[in-house]
């Protein structure tokens, strides 16, 4: 729907609203657990300014399985919100909040 990739947000970070998406049917496998959504650790990089700055910087390629359970949960979620009118466009709709507005007191 907007690219949000399939791991833990703090709830900081989400809106409750009002709306309901029934989401029985998706697949959730023991496998998401803790482990799996554990940072890798990256060795530290001691050398000079031109090895950290220089052109053989590799971008970090995600794991083959990883790539197929979101595509397995992006299919399960959009089935389920193709089923709710505008759903997909509320979702998908830019949020902000205005000077004075408090988003505890909003109703969605």
């Amino acid at each position: 729907i907007n690219g949000v990739p399939l791991r833990r947000v703090n709830q900081a970070y989400a809106i409750a609203t009002s709306t309901k998406v029934d989401l029985a049917g998706l697949n959730v496998d023991a496998k998401f657990d803790d482990a799996y959504f554990k940072r890798e650790e990256q060795a530290k990089l001691k050398g000079t300014e031109e090895e950290f700055f220089g052109a053989k910087a590799q971008k970090k390629e995600h794991p083959a399985h990883r790539i197929a359970d979101q595509k397995t949960a992006d299919k399960d979620v959009l089935a389920a919100v193709a089923k709710v009118p505008y759903l997909a466009s509320y979702l998908n709709s830019h949020f902000s909040l205005s000077k004075g507005q408090a988003p505890h007191t909003l109703k969605f």
